[in-house]
Protein backbone atom coordinates (compact mmCIF):
# COMPACT_ATOMS: atom_id res chain seq x y z
CA UNK A 1 0.00 0.00 0.00
CA UNK A 2 1.55 3.35 -0.92
CA UNK A 3 1.33 6.76 1.27
CA UNK A 4 -1.24 7.93 -0.40
CA UNK A 5 -3.55 4.69 -0.21
CA UNK A 6 -2.73 4.76 3.24
CA UNK A 7 -3.72 8.32 4.25
CA UNK A 8 -7.26 8.21 1.78
CA UNK A 9 -8.29 4.82 2.67
CA UNK A 10 -11.66 5.67 3.74
CA UNK A 11 -14.78 5.07 1.60
CA UNK A 12 -16.84 7.51 -0.66
CA UNK A 13 -18.74 4.59 -1.93
CA UNK A 14 -21.64 6.77 -2.47
CA UNK A 15 -20.90 10.20 -4.13
CA UNK A 16 -22.95 11.23 -7.01
CA UNK A 17 -23.02 14.19 -9.91
CA UNK A 18 -26.38 15.32 -10.15
CA UNK A 19 -27.21 17.36 -13.58
CA UNK A 20 -27.66 21.35 -12.62
CA UNK A 21 -27.26 23.45 -15.52
CA UNK A 22 -26.08 23.65 -19.01
CA UNK A 23 -24.53 27.01 -20.80
CA UNK A 24 -23.58 27.16 -24.42
CA UNK A 25 -20.60 28.96 -26.41
CA UNK A 26 -20.79 29.91 -29.84
CA UNK A 27 -18.39 27.14 -30.31
CA UNK A 28 -16.46 23.59 -29.07
CA UNK A 29 -14.86 24.35 -25.36
CA UNK A 30 -11.35 22.89 -25.35
CA UNK A 31 -10.56 24.05 -22.12
CA UNK A 32 -12.00 25.59 -18.57
CA UNK A 33 -11.44 27.25 -15.74
CA UNK A 34 -13.20 29.18 -13.18
CA UNK A 35 -12.79 31.95 -10.76
CA UNK A 36 -11.81 30.66 -7.50
CA UNK A 37 -15.67 32.06 -5.84
CA UNK A 38 -17.33 30.19 -8.89
CA UNK A 39 -19.53 32.43 -10.27
CA UNK A 40 -17.26 33.34 -13.13
CA UNK A 41 -15.79 30.97 -15.39
CA UNK A 42 -13.44 31.13 -18.65
CA UNK A 43 -13.29 29.01 -21.82
CA UNK A 44 -10.91 28.50 -24.72
CA UNK A 45 -12.72 27.64 -27.60
CA UNK A 46 -12.78 25.86 -31.08
CA UNK A 47 -13.23 29.39 -32.96
CA UNK A 48 -10.12 30.68 -30.95
CA UNK A 49 -12.26 32.57 -28.77
CA UNK A 50 -11.05 33.31 -24.87
CA UNK A 51 -14.13 33.66 -23.11
CA UNK A 52 -15.78 35.01 -19.91
CA UNK A 53 -19.02 33.31 -18.79
CA UNK A 54 -21.50 33.88 -15.75
CA UNK A 55 -22.13 30.69 -13.91
CA UNK A 56 -25.43 32.15 -13.03
CA UNK A 57 -27.16 33.53 -16.21
CA UNK A 58 -24.76 31.84 -18.91
CA UNK A 59 -24.01 35.33 -20.47
CA UNK A 60 -20.18 34.96 -21.68
CA UNK A 61 -17.81 38.00 -23.31
CA UNK A 62 -15.02 37.59 -25.94
CA UNK A 63 -11.88 38.51 -24.05
CA UNK A 64 -9.76 38.05 -27.24
CA UNK A 65 -8.97 35.12 -29.70
CA UNK A 66 -6.16 33.27 -31.04
CA UNK A 67 -5.64 33.25 -34.29
CA UNK A 68 -6.30 28.83 -34.56
CA UNK A 69 -8.19 26.60 -31.71
CA UNK A 70 -7.70 27.89 -28.30
CA UNK A 71 -6.44 24.97 -26.55
CA UNK A 72 -6.04 26.14 -22.68
CA UNK A 73 -7.12 28.48 -20.22
CA UNK A 74 -5.97 29.06 -16.66
CA UNK A 75 -7.04 32.25 -14.15
CA UNK A 76 -4.42 33.55 -12.45
CA UNK A 77 -5.99 34.41 -8.59
CA UNK A 78 -3.64 36.45 -7.83
CA UNK A 79 -3.11 38.50 -10.36
CA UNK A 80 -6.86 38.56 -11.68
CA UNK A 81 -5.65 37.80 -15.11
CA UNK A 82 -6.41 34.68 -17.84
CA UNK A 83 -3.74 33.17 -19.57
CA UNK A 84 -4.31 31.02 -22.82
CA UNK A 85 -2.97 29.30 -24.84
CA UNK A 86 -3.59 28.11 -28.68
CA UNK A 87 -2.79 25.90 -32.30
CA UNK A 88 -1.53 29.48 -33.43
CA UNK A 89 1.13 28.55 -31.20
CA UNK A 90 0.67 31.48 -28.72
CA UNK A 91 0.15 31.77 -24.95
CA UNK A 92 -1.64 35.27 -24.24
CA UNK A 93 -2.30 36.92 -21.16
CA UNK A 94 -5.52 38.49 -21.08
CA UNK A 95 -7.41 41.23 -18.00
CA UNK A 96 -10.81 40.27 -17.73
CA UNK A 97 -11.29 43.84 -15.91
CA UNK A 98 -10.13 45.69 -18.39
CA UNK A 99 -11.16 43.28 -21.21
CA UNK A 100 -8.35 43.08 -23.39
CA UNK A 101 -4.88 41.23 -23.96
CA UNK A 102 -2.19 42.18 -22.24
CA UNK A 103 0.63 40.03 -23.19
CA UNK A 104 1.22 37.54 -26.57
CA UNK A 105 4.46 35.04 -26.15
CA UNK A 106 5.21 32.69 -29.39
CA UNK A 107 5.89 29.95 -27.36
CA UNK A 108 5.81 27.14 -29.99
CA UNK A 109 5.89 26.94 -34.20
CA UNK A 110 3.21 23.78 -33.92
CA UNK A 111 0.47 23.58 -31.73
CA UNK A 112 -0.10 24.18 -27.88
CA UNK A 113 -1.68 20.99 -27.34
CA UNK A 114 -2.01 21.41 -23.47
CA UNK A 115 -1.30 24.17 -20.75
CA UNK A 116 -1.11 24.03 -17.10
CA UNK A 117 -0.17 27.02 -14.46
CA UNK A 118 1.90 26.03 -11.08
CA UNK A 119 -0.27 25.56 -7.86
CA UNK A 120 1.37 28.50 -6.92
CA UNK A 121 0.76 30.62 -10.21
CA UNK A 122 4.49 31.46 -10.84
CA UNK A 123 4.55 28.91 -13.88
CA UNK A 124 2.74 28.57 -17.24
CA UNK A 125 3.63 25.41 -19.01
CA UNK A 126 2.83 24.65 -22.47
CA UNK A 127 4.00 21.06 -24.25
CA UNK A 128 3.72 20.78 -28.62
CA UNK A 129 4.88 18.47 -31.02
CA UNK A 130 3.99 17.10 -34.59
CA UNK A 131 4.56 13.28 -35.10
CA UNK A 132 6.74 12.91 -38.18
CA UNK A 133 8.24 9.52 -39.35
CA UNK A 134 11.64 9.45 -38.03
CA UNK A 135 12.18 5.86 -39.97
CA UNK A 136 10.60 3.15 -41.99
CA UNK A 137 8.84 1.56 -38.48
CA UNK A 138 7.33 5.29 -37.96
CA UNK A 139 9.06 5.62 -35.20
CA UNK A 140 8.62 9.17 -34.04
CA UNK A 141 11.14 11.59 -35.46
CA UNK A 142 13.62 14.01 -33.03
CA UNK A 143 11.83 17.12 -31.78
CA UNK A 144 12.31 20.40 -34.21
CA UNK A 145 11.71 22.42 -30.77
CA UNK A 146 11.79 21.48 -27.15
CA UNK A 147 8.44 19.89 -26.58
CA UNK A 148 8.08 21.47 -23.19
CA UNK A 149 8.30 24.88 -22.68
CA UNK A 150 7.98 26.79 -18.97
CA UNK A 151 7.48 30.76 -18.59
CA UNK A 152 7.26 33.35 -15.97
CA UNK A 153 3.39 33.58 -15.19
CA UNK A 154 4.03 37.31 -14.55
CA UNK A 155 6.67 39.08 -16.70
CA UNK A 156 6.43 35.82 -19.94
CA UNK A 157 9.52 35.04 -19.86
CA UNK A 158 11.01 31.61 -21.02
CA UNK A 159 12.26 30.04 -17.71
CA UNK A 160 13.08 26.54 -19.15
CA UNK A 161 12.90 24.78 -22.38
CA UNK A 162 12.79 20.99 -21.97
CA UNK A 163 13.44 18.04 -24.23
CA UNK A 164 10.44 15.35 -24.83
CA UNK A 165 9.50 12.97 -28.08
CA UNK A 166 6.52 15.16 -29.80
CA UNK A 167 3.86 14.99 -29.91
CA UNK A 168 4.02 15.38 -26.16
CA UNK A 169 0.12 15.90 -25.35
CA UNK A 170 -0.01 16.36 -21.51
CA UNK A 171 1.54 18.36 -18.74
CA UNK A 172 1.26 18.95 -15.36
CA UNK A 173 2.90 20.62 -12.09
CA UNK A 174 3.17 18.91 -8.75
CA UNK A 175 1.61 20.06 -5.70
CA UNK A 176 4.34 21.79 -4.64
CA UNK A 177 5.74 23.79 -7.90
CA UNK A 178 8.46 21.95 -7.67
CA UNK A 179 8.21 19.83 -10.41
CA UNK A 180 6.72 19.02 -13.73
CA UNK A 181 5.55 15.89 -15.92
CA UNK A 182 4.77 15.54 -19.47
CA UNK A 183 3.48 12.60 -21.39
CA UNK A 184 3.51 12.12 -24.80
CA UNK A 185 1.64 9.92 -28.01
CA UNK A 186 3.75 6.79 -27.49
CA UNK A 187 2.95 6.76 -23.49
CA UNK A 188 6.30 7.81 -22.73
CA UNK A 189 6.26 10.69 -19.39
CA UNK A 190 9.21 12.55 -18.13
CA UNK A 191 9.54 14.61 -15.11
CA UNK A 192 12.40 17.20 -14.39
CA UNK A 193 13.00 19.57 -11.36
CA UNK A 194 11.76 23.02 -11.59
CA UNK A 195 14.77 24.31 -9.56
CA UNK A 196 17.26 22.85 -11.53
CA UNK A 197 15.90 21.73 -15.34
CA UNK A 198 16.92 18.24 -15.17
CA UNK A 199 15.36 15.18 -16.00
CA UNK A 200 14.96 13.13 -12.79
CA UNK A 201 12.72 10.09 -13.79
CA UNK A 202 11.27 8.74 -17.10
CA UNK A 203 8.83 5.62 -18.17
CA UNK A 204 7.36 4.28 -20.92
CA UNK A 205 3.63 2.82 -20.56
CA UNK A 206 2.54 0.72 -23.51
CA UNK A 207 -1.05 0.88 -23.16
CA UNK A 208 -1.87 3.80 -24.29
CA UNK A 209 -0.85 3.80 -27.82
CA UNK A 210 -2.12 1.70 -30.45
CA UNK A 211 -0.83 0.88 -34.54
CA UNK A 212 -3.77 1.08 -36.76
CA UNK A 213 -3.73 -1.84 -39.32
CA UNK A 214 -7.42 -1.56 -40.28
CA UNK A 215 -8.11 1.84 -43.07
CA UNK A 216 -4.43 3.16 -42.17
CA UNK A 217 -1.57 2.06 -40.61
CA UNK A 218 0.02 4.58 -38.23
CA UNK A 219 0.58 5.15 -34.54
CA UNK A 220 -2.26 6.68 -32.55
CA UNK A 221 -3.24 7.70 -28.78
CA UNK A 222 -1.66 8.73 -25.93
CA UNK A 223 -1.51 10.35 -22.82
CA UNK A 224 -3.85 13.33 -22.95
CA UNK A 225 -3.92 14.42 -19.67
CA UNK A 226 -2.18 13.97 -16.27
CA UNK A 227 -1.81 14.65 -12.69
CA UNK A 228 0.04 14.18 -9.65
CA UNK A 229 -1.25 13.45 -6.99
CA UNK A 230 -2.21 15.27 -3.85
CA UNK A 231 0.69 14.08 -2.03
CA UNK A 232 2.84 14.78 -4.98
CA UNK A 233 4.47 10.98 -5.12
CA UNK A 234 2.27 9.46 -7.75
CA UNK A 235 1.76 10.32 -11.40
CA UNK A 236 -2.41 9.57 -12.52
CA UNK A 237 -2.30 9.24 -16.33
CA UNK A 238 -5.34 9.00 -18.80
CA UNK A 239 -5.99 8.60 -22.73
CA UNK A 240 -7.12 5.27 -24.77
CA UNK A 241 -6.17 1.66 -24.74
CA UNK A 242 -4.82 0.47 -27.66
CA UNK A 243 -7.21 -0.20 -30.97
CA UNK A 244 -6.48 -1.42 -34.36
CA UNK A 245 -9.39 1.12 -36.72
CA UNK A 246 -7.52 4.50 -36.41
CA UNK A 247 -11.24 5.80 -37.38
CA UNK A 248 -13.11 3.95 -35.03
CA UNK A 249 -12.03 5.95 -31.88
CA UNK A 250 -13.17 2.58 -29.33
CA UNK A 251 -9.86 2.02 -27.53
CA UNK A 252 -10.13 1.49 -23.92
CA UNK A 253 -11.10 3.83 -20.94
CA UNK A 254 -7.86 4.16 -19.62
CA UNK A 255 -6.07 5.61 -16.43
CA UNK A 256 -3.23 4.30 -14.15
CA UNK A 257 -0.71 5.65 -11.73
CA UNK A 258 2.71 5.45 -11.32
CA UNK A 259 5.06 6.20 -8.21
CA UNK A 260 7.53 8.30 -9.98
CA UNK A 261 9.99 8.78 -7.35
CA UNK A 262 10.75 5.03 -7.15
CA UNK A 263 13.78 3.49 -9.14
CA UNK A 264 12.34 2.56 -11.62
CA UNK A 265 9.24 4.47 -11.28
CA UNK A 266 6.22 1.59 -10.63
CA UNK A 267 3.23 1.50 -11.82
CA UNK A 268 1.02 1.00 -8.73
CA UNK A 269 -3.00 1.17 -9.39
CA UNK A 270 -4.84 1.05 -12.88
CA UNK A 271 -8.62 1.21 -14.13
CA UNK A 272 -10.44 -2.40 -13.19
CA UNK A 273 -10.87 -4.43 -16.70
CA UNK A 274 -14.64 -4.62 -15.69
CA UNK A 275 -15.21 -0.78 -15.24
CA UNK A 276 -14.42 0.69 -18.54
CA UNK A 277 -15.80 1.28 -21.73
CA UNK A 278 -13.96 2.30 -25.06
CA UNK A 279 -13.38 5.84 -25.53
CA UNK A 280 -11.16 8.93 -25.40
CA UNK A 281 -9.96 9.98 -21.96
CA UNK A 282 -9.26 13.66 -22.18
CA UNK A 283 -9.56 15.26 -18.70
CA UNK A 284 -7.88 14.10 -14.97
CA UNK A 285 -8.78 15.85 -12.33
CA UNK A 286 -7.89 15.04 -8.37
CA UNK A 287 -10.83 16.64 -6.37
CA UNK A 288 -9.69 18.80 -3.49
CA UNK A 289 -10.84 17.13 -0.64
CA UNK A 290 -8.34 13.87 -2.12
CA UNK A 291 -10.31 11.80 -1.52
CA UNK A 292 -11.60 10.72 -5.25
CA UNK A 293 -10.72 11.92 -9.05
CA UNK A 294 -12.46 12.10 -11.96
CA UNK A 295 -11.52 11.27 -15.61
CA UNK A 296 -13.89 12.38 -18.29
CA UNK A 297 -13.72 12.43 -21.91
CA UNK A 298 -15.56 10.77 -24.84
CA UNK A 299 -17.66 7.86 -25.64
CA UNK A 300 -17.15 5.26 -27.89
CA UNK A 301 -19.29 2.23 -26.28
CA UNK A 302 -20.24 1.66 -23.07
CA UNK A 303 -22.38 3.20 -20.36
CA UNK A 304 -20.49 6.46 -19.28
CA UNK A 305 -18.03 9.23 -20.39
CA UNK A 306 -17.25 10.38 -16.71
CA UNK A 307 -15.77 8.81 -13.68
CA UNK A 308 -15.75 9.46 -10.47
CA UNK A 309 -12.92 7.06 -8.87
CA UNK A 310 -11.47 6.03 -5.39
CA UNK A 311 -8.21 7.32 -4.82
CA UNK A 312 -7.35 4.78 -2.13
CA UNK A 313 -8.84 1.53 -4.25
CA UNK A 314 -9.29 2.97 -7.63
CA UNK A 315 -12.62 1.74 -7.93
CA UNK A 316 -15.02 3.25 -9.94
CA UNK A 317 -17.59 4.99 -7.07
CA UNK A 318 -20.19 7.07 -10.05
CA UNK A 319 -20.14 6.74 -13.49
CA UNK A 320 -22.75 9.12 -16.13
CA UNK A 321 -22.85 10.08 -19.84
CA UNK A 322 -23.28 13.53 -20.22
CA UNK A 323 -24.30 12.93 -23.51
CA UNK A 324 -21.32 15.36 -25.05
CA UNK A 325 -17.61 15.22 -25.80
CA UNK A 326 -16.17 16.32 -22.36
CA UNK A 327 -12.65 17.84 -23.37
CA UNK A 328 -11.83 19.32 -20.11
CA UNK A 329 -13.11 20.16 -16.43
CA UNK A 330 -13.00 21.69 -13.51
CA UNK A 331 -13.96 21.62 -9.67
CA UNK A 332 -16.02 24.31 -8.24
CA UNK A 333 -16.78 25.76 -4.50
CA UNK A 334 -14.17 23.46 -3.03
CA UNK A 335 -15.52 20.53 -4.65
CA UNK A 336 -19.35 20.81 -4.11
CA UNK A 337 -19.92 21.56 -7.58
CA UNK A 338 -18.09 20.48 -11.08
CA UNK A 339 -17.91 21.91 -14.80
CA UNK A 340 -17.40 19.95 -17.46
CA UNK A 341 -16.36 21.93 -20.58
CA UNK A 342 -16.85 20.31 -24.46
CA UNK A 343 -19.21 20.17 -27.38
CA UNK A 344 -22.24 18.18 -29.31
CA UNK A 345 -22.25 17.43 -32.71
CA UNK A 346 -22.15 20.98 -34.94
CA UNK A 347 -25.66 21.01 -36.56
CA UNK A 348 -26.29 22.41 -39.84
CA UNK A 349 -27.11 26.47 -40.58
CA UNK A 350 -30.16 27.80 -40.28
CA UNK A 351 -32.18 29.54 -42.73
CA UNK A 352 -30.06 32.83 -41.55
CA UNK A 353 -27.24 31.38 -42.32
CA UNK A 354 -26.14 31.15 -38.36
CA UNK A 355 -24.86 28.28 -37.16
CA UNK A 356 -26.51 27.14 -34.04
CA UNK A 357 -24.15 27.26 -30.72
CA UNK A 358 -22.51 23.73 -29.94
CA UNK A 359 -19.91 24.42 -27.38
CA UNK A 360 -20.94 23.27 -23.61
CA UNK A 361 -20.48 23.60 -20.13
CA UNK A 362 -22.33 21.35 -18.22
CA UNK A 363 -22.51 22.40 -14.09
CA UNK A 364 -23.37 19.34 -12.01
CA UNK A 365 -23.45 19.52 -8.05
CA UNK A 366 -21.39 16.80 -6.07
CA UNK A 367 -22.97 15.42 -3.05
CA UNK A 368 -22.28 12.40 -0.87
CA UNK A 369 -19.26 11.64 1.56
CA UNK A 370 -16.80 12.49 -1.51
CA UNK A 371 -18.20 16.00 -1.86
Amino acid sequence: MTALETKTASPVADVKLTAAKSLKLPAAVLAVDAHPEGKRLFAACLDGGIYEISADSGEHKLLGKHESYASGVHYLSKSETVVSAGYDGSLRWFSPAEGRQTRAVKAHKFWSWKMRVSPDERLVASVTGQFLAGGYKYEPAAEREPSVKVYDAETGALRWALPHVPPTLSVAFSPDSRFIAAGNMMGEVRVWSLETGKQVATWTTPDFTSWGIIKSHHYLGGIFDMAFSPDGREVCVCGMGPMVDPMAGNGRQTWQRFAWGDAPPRKVLEIKDAEAGTGLMESLRFHPNQKLFLMAGRLAQGKWNVGLFDTASGHLLHAQDTKMRVCDSVWLNGGSRLALGGATSQERATKDGRYPDFGHIKLYDVSGQGA
